[in-house]
């Protein structure tokens, strides 16, 4: 049986969105300046990264299919990426945000000062990561026309 479109963005999804939500956490984690919190940002980047790669290639399998191209998967990608963001945002428990505060660092303060801050950064972030996604599965499942004038 062959898989069909959504199931290979699926996983196509799942493979961009652990690798780029790995490396956009490194790099959040690694403002922190310590190896904890450097793991602690690769480990939330890739568990979000394939959350929003299942989704996400599930999404642009709907919306951009073989005829989409790359751009209406990266704009589809950073749409809902925002969405997914803001939600994840919005649901982001205090004791976590808080928690950033041991750290003493004026710019993680101000990253998680409230809650505005943090759905706005998680909303930001999963817009980038989810374009990425979208891109990358949009622009593997395109499938091109022929639209030289040289037809017999």
């Amino acid at each position: 049986m062959s898989e069909t479109i959504i199931q290979k963005s699926i996983k196509f999804g799942i493979l961009i969105g652990a690798i780029f939500g790995g490396i956009l956490g490194f790099g959040l984690g690694a403002i922190s300046l310590t190896i904890n919190g450097m793991m602690i940002g690769t480990g939330v980047g890739i568990l979000l990264g394939i959350l929003s790669g299942v989704l996400t290639g599930i999404i642009v399998a709907k919306t951009a299919g073989t005829t989409g191209g790359v751009s209406i998967g990266a704009y589809t990608g950073m749409a809902f990426g925002a969405f997914l963001g803001a939600i994840i945002g919005l649901f982001t428990p205090n004791s976590l945000r808080m928690m950033v505060n041991t750290y003493n660092m004026p710019i993680l303060d101000a990253l998680v000062a409230g809650r505005f801050e943090i759905v706005v950064l998680f909303s930001f972030m999963l817009c980038v990561l989810c374009m990425m996604v979208g891109a990358w599965v949009s622009g593997k499942n395109f499938i091109p026309r022929d639209t030289s004038k040289n037809k017999p």
